[in-house]
């Protein structure tokens, strides 16, 4: 298999899976990619044999069709919690494509607090820029690439001078909080397309925890055994860490610093030695609370003091 993914990848990539699949008698699959997957020729391969696919479109690069599906007006639908959905149909009869443009009011409002520090960067980067050499301002330029999304926000003017580009701003604005996905499937509803998708986040968010914060790899194990508990205590783990989000509403690592706050000390006193843990924070109650476990016990363990030979 890796040397099938060596050359086209990932174009190759859809071809190459839906074989496999085949072959374990896996033909009837919805298939749901991001948009690193997404182009013509892989579309018309998961479409083969009657199937169908959801696929996320690249918003600033949008191909033609994507972009009169983010330019058609339309009312949103609240479907669940804070996302909106608008289903949106371009092009008549049978090369009709059907597009939901969906809108995240939390990811709205990080969007604009993230191009606010690009620019507030950028303006700094700038700044005094109208005094130096032509090829200073380029290597600035330069530099600035370097940085993601700093660049598409910085214009040159008819001098040669480095200005903030507002209609750039104007334009990305347009984006916030949105994301396009394309589907093949007429009889899921735009509810269904959306929650389709977050499930593919879902997934891939398990695996970047499991690589991450939880350490599946690398495993410093040889024997076939242990490797495989390895894995099946991770996994174990991203399901508490699930089971803890879902009942305290709050991410993993929020839970984890305001419990990391709760320590065990052992105390020397002339009546003996006393393990005793720390106060209980409001936050901790609360986390406990939601999770419907008990405090534990303030006084862990006590000794006697030894009596003097």
């Amino acid at each position: 298999m890796a040397g099938k993914l060596r050359n086209g990848w990932p174009e190759t990539s859809g071809a190459l899976i839906k074989d496999d699949l085949g072959a374990w008698m896996l033909n009837r699959v919805l298939w749901v990619t991001d948009s690193g997957f997404n182009s013509a020729t892989n579309r018309a391969y998961l479409q083969r044999g009657g199937e169908h696919y959801i696929v996320c479109e690249k918003l600033r690069s949008a191909s033609a069709a994507a972009k009169k599906a983010l330019a058609r007006p339309g009312r949103y639908h609240t479907v669940e919690g804070n996302l909106s959905v608008k289903e949106v149909r371009v092009g008549d009869g049978a090369r009709a494509q059907r597009f939901v443009v969906c809108v995240n009011p939390e990811a709205k409002a990080r969007d604009e607090i993230v191009r606010g520090n690009l620019l507030a960067y950028l303006e700094r980067r700038i700044a005094g820029s109208d005094e130096w050499s032509k090829q200073r301002r380029d290597e600035l330029v330069g530099e600035l690439r370097q940085t993601p999304g700093v660049a598409r926000f910085c214009r040159r003017t008819k001098d040669h001078k480095l200005r903030v580009d507002k209609a750039a701003i104007d334009k990305d604005a347009h984006f916030d909080g949105k994301w396009l996905i394309r589907t093949s499937d007429d009889t899921l509803t735009p509810t269904d397309l959306a929650k389709a998708y977050k499930q593919l986040y879902q997934v891939e968010r398990g695996w970047r925890d499991l690589k991450g914060s939880l350490s599946l790899r690398p495993v410093f194990h040889h024997r076939e055994d242990r490797i495989r508990s390895h894995i099946q205590l991770c996994w174990l783990a991203l399901l508490l860490v699930r089971v803890v989000e879902n009942a305290t509403g709050d991410t993993w690592r929020n839970v984890r610093n305001e419990l990391d706050r709760m320590h065990l000390v052992t105390l020397e006193t002339k009546q003996g030695r006393i393990a005793k843990r720390s106060a209980t924070t409001k936050g901790q109650s609360e986390i406990l609370a939601a999770l419907e476990m008990r405090e534990p016990a303030q006084i862990l363990d006590y000794e006697l003091p030894t009596p003097a030979e």
